[in-house]
């Protein structure tokens, strides 16, 4: 089944020397987020599925194989969305925005 991803609202981030910087308001939880992190947390628009996110982003910039990719991005997303910092759907959020519409 298809997963999709979206920011939270309830966080604060800031993109500082290539690494993407989060903080949950809910928990306080703070995140450093390496270069693969930041490109699954840039991609995440709530209207991508995860696995294009996977193919077209993150084999596509880093040498790292599908299987493997898929798997580490999973675990990436699933520790995310328990601190509430990224929401997990098996449909596209409605509310989303994807970046070819906001361009």
């Amino acid at each position: 089944m298809e997963k999709y991803i979206a920011k939270s609202s309830a966080i604060a981030s800031r993109l500082l020397g290539g690494e993407m910087m989060i903080m949950s308001a809910a928990d306080s939880t703070f995140f450093t987020l390496n270069p693969v992190a930041t490109v699954i947390w840039q991609a995440a628009d709530g209207r991508t599925p995860l696995s294009e996110i996977v193919a077209a982003r993150v084999c596509a910039e880093f040498d790292v194989d599908p299987e493997t990719a898929q798997r580490d991005v999973e675990l990436f997303v699933d520790q995310l969305s328990r601190h509430g910092i990224l929401q997990v759907s098996d449909s596209p959020f409605p509310d989303s925005v994807s970046p070819t519409e906001a361009a």
